[in-house]
């Protein structure tokens, strides 16, 4: 029975620490919170991973160190730093694999579909911050003081995840009122699904050809916003939904009075052009597909009539 550790409780982390304990494998899932999945083989703790003390400690014995840990998205650059250097720490000195759950960000932007190969070109904050997470992980990899891989979904959509999508859009195609999202709404976009990014997590865990690359997950879909949205009404049963690009300067307004959305401005470039992934090394490799865009819309809108 292996041991590994999660960090994180977000949508993403309790889904790996569920298929990881469903396999019989023993689990410690660390966040702020204590939260976590209950299940026999899962051990919930409560713990700042920033601290490499401590989570050194509590990876002495484990295979795997899951990095699913979201810091609020106004917060990222200022917390991921320590985050990402105490999970090295702990990662060389346990002698656990480290899969870090990352994004696209660092690429900043891109023609054409994007490749796990893309050099890291970020125009942002936040995409400087996972291009350096990345550069030093590959580098102690590299190095021989680590095995590292990492995963890289595209926006996130299904019940539980925050995004964009689930934030702007779901919402307001329930309530049947108009949608306003800062995006071209139909431009080609990845849309990744946690569950699946949970199985990714987990098979690369177990194989041998993860080692010292970046994976994309499979996304459920390249649909634009319009057209993923549409599908949901119908699936929903909602009404046939209008949505209309926000203006920058009603962006410029909202980020003002909020601030997450605050953080979203620098990232338009991810939606007012297409966005799509290249995921077929999952596929070929793996042989990992994506679970099918209706499942993912269907699961969402009983989540959001249930209120969970």
């Amino acid at each position: 029975m292996s041991l590994h550790i999660v960090v994180g409780a977000n949508h993403c982390a309790t889904s790996t620490a569920r298929l990881l304990a469903e396999s019989g494998d023993r689990v410690r899932i660390l966040s702020r919170r204590g939260a976590g999945p209950d299940h026999p083989l899962i051990e919930r703790i409560t713990a700042d991973a920033s601290d490499a003390a401590v989570l050194t400690e509590l990876a002495q014995g484990a295979g795997t160190l899951f990095n699913c840990a979201s810091p609020a998205y106004n917060m990222l650059p200022i917390e991921t730093p320590a985050l990402a250097a105490a999970l090295l720490t702990a990662a060389e000195r346990s002698g656990a694999d480290y899969i870090n759950l990352s994004n696209i960000y660092g690429y900043g932007p891109v023609s054409g579909p994007m490749t796990e190969d893309l050099p890291m070109a970020p125009t942002t904050i936040k995409g400087r911050v996972r291009a350096q997470m990345w550069q030093d992980a590959i580098t102690a990899h590299d190095q021989g003081r680590i095995r590292f891989a990492e995963v890289r979904p595209g926006d996130f959509i299904g019940a539980g995840s925050v995004s964009m999508f689930t934030l702007m859009v779901v919402p307001p195609v329930l309530a049947g009122t108009p949608v306003h999202m800062p995006a071209d709404l139909d431009a080609p976009h990845s849309w990744a699904y946690p569950g699946d990014v949970a199985r990714m997590l987990v098979a690369l865990s177990r194989d041998e050809r993860a080692w010292g690359r970046a994976w994309h997950v499979p996304p459920v879909s390249d649909g634009s916003v319009r057209e993923v949205a549409v599908r949901f009404a119908e699936l929903a049963g909602a009404p046939a939904p209008e949505l209309i690009n926000m203006s920058p300067l009603d962006l410029h307004n909202l980020a003002i009075s909020d601030p997450v959305m605050a953080e979203v401005p620098e990232m338009q470039y991810l939606y007012q052009r297409p966005a799509v992934l290249d995921a077929s090394p999952a596929a070929q490799i793996l042989g990992l597909e994506p679970t099918p865009l209706d499942d993912v819309l269907i699961e969402t809108a009983t989540a959001m009539s249930s209120g969970a």
